[in-house]
């Protein structure tokens, strides 16, 4: 008797007792394990060469006979889980498995986008409808002097004038290590984009660079800094190149695109399976069709 008690006091025993009750409630709100027959797991012929396949390429050699054994168990082990957090509803309102979901749903029109092979033809379209995306900018090969507004004040003008004169005279030749102000920017730049002349200096330096004619001593040109005396060497103007020249990212772009206009089409088919209704709102038919697009 007094070993009964305590194994009744044992809180290992409060335990397993409690999880007996919890999986009796269970099995008699579901419906099945005591009351009903169990579902049937079936292991095929597929799964199998599935589960092979994937040791195999984790492990560079197919799983022994032990091996294929663990592996089936370990997918049944899963499968069983599955199917009764399914059955007790904890994949409901789980924004990670909604989320996990709606990317398997996606990725089955993915695949059917990806099938799609391009000719030239509807790439050169591709690249001639969306110039922009593909277009090559403007480079610059130059050479600035800079001048500090704090070093020279109301007299900043006056000394960029007589500076360029004097480089003027040297011309492109001219020695400027020691011209000009200490500005952590290099002096010379060679045939860097607009776009990073702007991150760099400003835009309206960038703009007031393009307005130079490469060859001579220019300026003063305005930056976020100050001022600055600039030798440009070079101008490559902006370009749209051929097909041949950016095939591989125009491929991409078409086939993103492609994969999306798919991906809208398969959404919109499973949408007439279904009727929308917003809580508390009163939206009309135009409305409605906005938010099926993710419009506004």
């Amino acid at each position: 008797m007094t070993r009964l008690r305590r194994v009744l006091s044992e809180p290992l025993f409060h335990f397993l007792l409690l999880g007996i009750v919890i999986f009796a409630g269970y099995s008699i709100v579901r419906g099945s394990g005591w009351l009903s027959g169990p579902d049937e797991i079936v292991v095929t012929d597929g799964k199998l060469k599935q589960l092979a396949e994937g040791f195999a390429k984790t492990w560079q050699r197919p799983p022994s006979p032990d091996e294929q054994v663990g592996l089936v168990r370990d997918w049944i082990r899963e499968e069983v889980y599955y199917r009764e957090a399914l059955a007790l509803g904890l994949d409901k309102d789980d924004t990670i498995i909604r989320r996990r979901l709606q990317e398997k749903m996606r990725f089955l029109s993915s695949d059917i986008a990806a099938q799609a092979d391009p000719s030239d033809a509807e790439l050169e379209e591709y690249l001639a409808q969306h110039p922009d995306m593909f277009r090559k900018e403007p480079r610059y090969s130059f050479v600035q002097v800079y001048l500090n507004p704090s070093n020279h004040g109301d007299a900043i003008e006056a000394d960029a004038s007589r500076l360029l004169a004097r480089l003027k005279r040297e011309g492109a030749r001219a020695d400027v290590s020691t011209a000009g102000d200490p500005i952590l920017l290099e002096q010379e730049y060679d045939a860097t984009p607009g776009s990073e002349v702007a991150r760099l200096f400003g835009k309206e330096f960038a703009e007031g660079l393009a307005g130079l004619e490469p060859g001579q001593w220019q300026g003063p040109v305005k930056s976020g800094f100050g001022l600055h005396v600039v030798y440009l060497r070079e101008k490559l103007p902006g370009r749209l190149p051929p097909l041949d020249e950016v095939r591989n990212l125009v491929r991409r772009e078409w086939e993103n695109e492609k994969r999306l206009a798919v991906e809208e089409k398969a959404f919109q088919q499973l949408l007439k399976n279904y009727t929308i209704r917003v809580e508390g709102v009163e939206l009309d038919d135009k409305a409605l069709r906005a938010i099926a697009k993710g419009g506004s």
